[in-house]
């Protein structure tokens, strides 16, 4: 049963007496703070690996460059590679432990960062793909693609993965 719902049947059982008093208002408080964590999710990070191409020569990648390439502020490899981010869904965990984990924000905090360029006219978002097997496809098709997906999934031999350094 919900918390909402037990609080709804005390008072109308009446065994709850709020009393006068600051107690009526620190017991509102006090509950919605309870719901409030009781809808947020779990903020425990979702484990992901870096995949690119087999084909691409990097085998490593600083945390820096790789945020700079998915938000298009670097548009190359360092061989001079051209650079095809592929994104998760928004409401992906994966992508949200990559967000925080890569651009140390929020994929609300990424996705702001998209609407500022796309307004200005300056760049697009990297395409997002629906699923990990998605975005390895993706991957495997283009030489310079460089993606995320959840760790333990199957990649295939035109795949590999890239140790990200702080």
């Amino acid at each position: 049963m919900s918390v909402a719902l037990e609080v709804r049947e005390m008072w109308q059982r009446k065994r709850f007496h709020l009393g006068g008093g600051a107690a009526p208002a620190l017991l509102f408080l006090a509950l919605g703070c309870l719901l409030g964590a009781a809808g947020r999710p779990s903020l425990a990070a979702e484990p992901f690996v870096v995949i690119v191409n087999a084909g691409n020569p990097v085998s490593a990648v600083a945390g820096d460059q790789l945020s700079s390439l998915f938000l298009k502020k670097l548009t190359q490899w360092s061989g001079g590679l051209p650079a095809l981010p592929v994104d998760l869904p928004a409401d992906s965990p994966v992508r949200d432990s990559f967000s925080r984990q890569v651009h140390h924000k929020g994929t609300s905090a990424v996705k702001a960062y998209w609407q500022q360029m796309i307004f200005s006219g300056r760049e697009v978002p990297p395409p997002e793909k629906a699923t990990a097997r998605e975005v390895v496809s993706f991957v495997s098709a283009n030489r310079g693609a460089v993606g995320y997906v959840p760790a333990g999934t199957a990649l295939g031999a035109d795949v590999k993965t890239v140790d990200v350094k702080p």
